[in-house]
């Protein structure tokens, strides 16, 4: 059987031979994230897909990831390691739905949430990502949004923003999963520790946070907070993040994981980068549109 070690200098190998950068979302199991160029969020990935050199973009995260990498990097090669590893909140949302409710009102502005397919990006507006959510809405002149798929993030960002905002009725399981109960019971455990969780969450949890925001904003606070204990309402892998970065503070979990995500494995990225396959591949079609309302979402600071 071939170690961890021994599969770790194997794609280090590899990725030098195929003059590839290897992206993963902070939501992989730790030994994944140990074998990345970069670890970070949806947002942080995007722009270091769009600014790397390499010729081969290997990323360990979910399928939309890796679409958004392949739309906003057409002359590139873009490797899932796991076609498989998708997004069940991305599944909720369909462009054809989307497109009769724009007919219906000519007016209606669609913001979408990066974790959503290539083909809803590509009848969207403007994209957005966890951490510019807010920023995205408050920049667009139009008052009547269309908040797609995630109505939790969408509820938080109608909280901070002024704009008439219509939620889509999608979610994601990973957060929707944690619950008032867990948290109470967690805080009575641990009183000395703060909450810090994900917009994607329900409301409730939301408002028991001390702390809310996207995984780069978390880390963020972590890195810059005083306080030494957090329970971490989000998918659990980020702790090991937390940890790498903190390994003076503890973290407690709420014992939630995203299937998807974990369907990426080190052997999985050494194939991937050996038979180069399976590769993400956008229709030119959609793909020009869907990197409109990407860039759009970049070009928000």
């Amino acid at each position: 059987m071939i170690t961890d070690n021994k599969l770790a200098e194997s794609v280090k190998k590899l990725k030098e031979q195929r003059n590839a950068v290897i992206l993963a979302h902070v939501y992989q199991r730790g030994k994944v994230q140990d074998i990345a160029d970069y670890v970070g969020d949806s947002l942080d990935l995007s722009r270091l897909a769009v600014n790397t050199k390499a010729e081969v973009i290997v990323f360990c995260g979910v399928q939309f990831m890796a679409e958004t990498a392949a739309i906003l990097n057409p002359n590139k090669t873009v490797l899932l390691p796991d076609r498989n590893a998708g997004c069940g909140l991305a599944d909720m949302a369909t462009a054809e739905r989307i497109t009769r409710l724009k007919k219906q009102e000519p007016d209606l502005v669609v913001v979408s949430y990066v974790n959503s397919s290539a083909e809803v990006k590509a009848v969207s507006d403007i994209c957005c990502t966890s951490a510019n959510a807010v920023d995205v809405v408050n920049s667009l002149s139009e008052d009547n949004i269309l908040f797609v798929p995630d109505r939790n993030l969408g509820a938080y960002v109608a909280e901070n923003s002024n704009k008439n905002i219509r939620l889509w009725d999608g979610y994601c399981y990973v957060h929707e999963q944690i619950t008032t109960d867990k948290l109470i019971s967690l805080k009575k455990k641990y009183h000395k520790s703060e909450i810090i969780v994900h917009p994607e969450c329900p409301t409730p949890i939301r408002h028991m946070a001390d702390f809310t925001g996207s995984t780069s904003q978390m880390r963020r606070y972590v890195n810059q907070s005083a306080q030494k204990e957090f329970i971490v309402g989000t998918e659990d892998n980020f702790i090991y993040r937390l940890k790498t970065d903190n390994p003076d503070k503890t973290f407690y979990s709420v014992d939630t994981l995203c299937i998807g995500m974990g369907m990426i494995t080190l052997e999985k990225v050494k194939l991937a980068l050996e038979k180069m396959e399976p590769k993400i591949y956008v229709p030119e079609k959609i793909s020009k549109k869907a990197k409109i309302a990407l860039d759009k979402m970049l070009e928000v600071v």
